[in-house]
């Protein structure tokens, strides 16, 4: 009997995890100016980790993105507002932002991100996550 309990816990615990689906708000959208960018990041906040993205239109104060299916893991999220349009987060020639951006977990608000600071755990179905856009340089 104590084989087939020990069996039966080992094989719920080795099952495997499943997918999990992941609501992304994003606040601090200046309305009306552009898209906002959203990318689910493994690894690194490097543009080639990034791979998994979604945009929409800057209708409002607060967006909501949903990413479905997501393998459980270690994630990053980032986030930018694109206000002239061409698809990039603008930067100044020493590399600052010049487009409102975040990350989970406020990550590089006063520094050059860190994919271990804006890292998360995602391992259950539901997750929620928001991510404030902030500007490293004021508005021209």
């Amino acid at each position: 009997m104590r084989r087939v309990l020990l069996a039966a816990a080992l094989a719920i615990l080795a099952a495997p995890a499943e997918a999990a689906d992941l609501s992304v708000e994003v606040d601090g959208v200046e309305p009306g100016a552009g898209r906002v960018f959203v990318a689910l990041c493994t690894g690194s906040l490097a543009e080639e980790a990034c791979r998994i993205g979604q945009s929409g239109p800057a209708a409002g104060p607060s967006l909501r993105f949903g990413f479905s299916d997501v393998p459980p893991g270690t994630y990053a999220v980032a986030a930018f507002q694109d206000l002239d349009g061409d698809g990039r987060l603008g930067r100044t020639s020493l590399g600052l932002p010049t487009e409102p951006y975040g990350f989970s977990n406020g990550a590089g608000r006063r520094g050059r991100p860190d994919f271990s600071a804006a890292a998360f755990r995602l391992l259950e179905p539901g997750a929620n996550l928001r991510v404030r856009l902030t500007r490293a340089l004021p508005a021209r």
